[in-house]
């Protein structure tokens, strides 16, 4: 239907124009170029190996700088909305002019680098200073250095004891460990309940004794530190300011950069697309004065692309149909209502060979499913609103943004409609806004069609019916994929007999009052439609048991696995099932709803009352349509994938990839 029909496309160029052309492809950005390796050995490739390197690390660098800038400058202008941009427009000229500097640009780079590098080396300073200060916190009595020994006929010991004791206790221990030992002068420098520090002294002589006494004592030598501690504290504290200091003045230079923010975004680009057009070049077969270059093109480029080529350059351009063998890649090209659902097909797989592209027959379905499940006029209102804001605020969305964009939009006009038809507005809002608050109850807010909380079973039948319907367009789209291909058997096995079988059934099943009584239906079929859907189901049922297996040659095989493919009839009923999802989210949103404007509602018309009901009102319904909206999203895309993909839809086509500006920030214009 909308898969975009591709040509090969075949170049051969002179040696010397290689760079210049692959640039000139890269910013048309329509041809995906094969990479093969040259089955003949008169064919080369080039080693770039290296340079593709050095632009690829730039490019990281400038985007490194980028993200330091955002830390220390963050660009405030346009806000959540900038952020849902894509590349802007630059054209060739300025390209040009700016592709001159960008070495200049990436000497900015280095130096915003070098500035982000040295704050972090401070501010791994600080804690190291930080944790100094603090153990030299119980030693700030003390008058000597740390690692003072003694004199010449004394010896010092400068430590801690792991608790917290008296100078008695000291001595306690020094006459039980060294009692030979007389003349010892201790003293305590500081306590605390984890430790106690002291301060030892004794003649040259005992200094062995004594060490040894301060052993069995569990002490500890302090950390050695030629300073005395509180000229240390001192230096350490200076350190930590001149650290900060530092700090903010790469900060303020790091923030004087802020204008070459937009520069450094260019080289980032820059270096992404030499880097991107080295990677192609170190894939192109060469001779020592030609290259040549294989792929696809849409067909529609085709033409524009062979004149731009052969006007710009001494080259041959080939553009010839793709061979029955070739790998052509998948590109889409739908409408405006269907455009967004791309996003949910390529999401499963794109479209293999011999398959059409299911977005539009997708978006029939989709938007009225969720469009259901929401179902609340309120928050489809919403979803319209700041999905259209988005649209026309942003001019150049991001592709991907720009059809989330469009799919919750046309889903929130949907959903408004389902909200009319089912009389929800913020659930039951109008009803106990007019009861309450305003004293009128004749102010109601009716359903065009039916309440689904009074009226459960009818939402439910609808639900089967829409479900019925999606699950046999299905069927009838590999029908047609199948005879198209010329498979007229296959369709019959796999298809015809599957729909007189299923089909047959679910009419034969609205004949008996039992179902259409469950179903509150108000007919229920003849006896002449029983007899002729009860023919055509055993006929299919028939057909299936003798085609399922076909690819046995032993009959009695076949037979079994006829039967056995018969037995999958129960999975179309557990499809047909699944739709009740349409019902129970459909239920949810609005009794959700209804619950929290009851609550809100529950302490009259007073000014407190109507303060509360705000409150409850504004968060509760918040919180309401985001579940339900991310619920809604999450089934519709299940009953496109399982229920509805699962009948006719294989997928596996390989993405068509152009040779293009990969870029984040800028996209050169160039004439397509």
């Amino acid at each position: 239907m909308s898969k975009v029909p591709m040509k090969r496309v075949f170049i051969c160029g002179l040696r010397k124009d290689r760079k210049r052309m692959l640039e000139t492809l890269q910013r048309t950005g329509v041809v995906e170029i094969s990479v093969e390796k040259p089955e003949d050995d008169y064919l080369e490739t080039m080693d770039v190996i290296p340079q593709k390197a050095a632009f690829d690390k730039n490019a990281n660098l400038a985007e490194a700088a980028i993200n330091v800038l955002d830390e220390y400058a963050p660009d405030t202008e346009g806000g959540f909305l900038k952020s849902l941009e894509g590349p802007k427009d630059m054209d060739l000229d300025t390209y040009y002019a700016e592709s001159v500097n960008s070495g200049a640009y990436m000497e900015a780079v280095s130096r915003i680098l070098a500035l982000q590098k040295q704050i972090a080396e401070d501010k791994a300073a600080i804690p190291k200073c930080e944790t100094r200060i603090e153990s030299l916190k119980p030693w700030m009595n003390f008058d000597l250095p740390l690692d003072f020994q003694g004199t010449k006929d004394a010896a010092a010991f400068v430590g801690s004891l792991p608790k917290q004791v008296s100078l008695e206790e000291i001595y306690q221990g020094f006459a039980e460990f060294a009692p030979s030992v007389d003349n010892i002068d201790a003293s305590v420098i500081s306590t605390s309940d984890e430790m106690t520090c002291i301060f030892a002294v004794c003649l040259k002589q005992d200094a062995e004794a004594v060490e040894n006494a301060l052993k069995q004592m569990n002490f500890a030598k302090a950390q050695l530190c030629s300073m005395v501690p509180r000229e240390q504290v001192a230096e350490l504290e200076q350190e930590i300011r001149d650290a900060n200091a530092d700090i903010e003045k790469c900060a303020e230079e790091i923030r004087g950069f802020a204008n070459m923010r937009e520069k450094i975004k260019f080289a980032a680009d820059f270096f992404t697309m030499r880097a991107d057009k080295y990677e192609v070049l170190s894939h192109l077969e060469q001779t020592r004065k030609t290259f040549f270059i294989n792929g696809f093109v849409p067909s529609r480029y085709a033409g524009e692309l062979e004149k731009k080529i052969t006007e710009n350059f001494d080259a041959v351009v080939e553009i010839t149909e793709p061979a029955e063998t070739d790998d052509v890649p998948v590109a889409l090209s739908n409408g405006v209502l269907s455009d967004p659902m791309e996003t949910v097909v390529e999401s499963y797989s794109l479209p293999g060979k011999g398959e059409i592209d299911p977005s539009r027959i997708v978006a029939c379905f989709y938007y009225i499913f969720f469009g259901m499940m929401l179902s609340d006029a309120g928050y489809g209102l919403l979803l319209c609103l700041g999905c259209g804001y988005v649209l026309l605020k942003v001019k150049n969305l991001k592709p991907g943004m720009k059809k989330m964009m469009k799919l919750f939009f046309y889903s929130g006009i949907s959903t408004i409609f389902w909200g009319l038809m089912f009389g929800s507005f913020f659930g039951d809002a109008v009803n106990v806004i007019a009861t309450t608050f305003l004293h009128r109850p004749d102010i109601k807010m009716t359903p065009l069609w039916f309440e689904p909380v009074s009226e459960p079973m009818r939402l439910l039948v609808f639900a089967f019916g829409f479900g019925i319907v999606h699950i046999f367009t299905g069927l009838f789209i590999k029908l047609y994929q199948l005879l198209k291909a010329g498979q007229v058997k296959d369709a019959i096995y796999d298809v015809v007999f599957w729909i007189m079988f299923v089909g047959g059934a679910i009419v034969y099943a609205l004949t008996m009052p039992m179902i259409t009584g469950m179903l509150n239906l108000s007919f229920t079929l003849g006896s002449t439609v029983a007899t002729a859907s009860a023919v055509i189901a055993i006929v299919g049922a028939i057909g299936v048991v003798l085609t399922g297996g076909r690819e046995s040659k032993n009959w009695i095989k076949r037979l079994m696995k006829g039967a056995y493919s018969a037995y999958g009839v129960t999975s179309y009923l557990s499809d047909i099932l699944s739709y009740s999802r349409l019902l129970a989210l459909g239920l949810a949103t609005g009794v959700i709803a209804q619950v929290f404007n009851k609550m809100g509602s529950m302490l009259g018309a007073t000014w407190y009352g109507l303060l509360i009901f705000l409150a409850v009102f504004i968060v509760g319904h918040i919180l309401n349509l985001g579940i339900n909206v991310l619920g809604s999203y999450v089934h519709t895309n299940r009953l496109q994938f399982v229920e509805f993909f699962g009948k006719f839809y294989d997928g596996g086509g390989r993405p068509f990839e152009p040779f293009t500006e990969n870029t984040k920030y800028y996209k050169v214009k160039e004439d397509k």
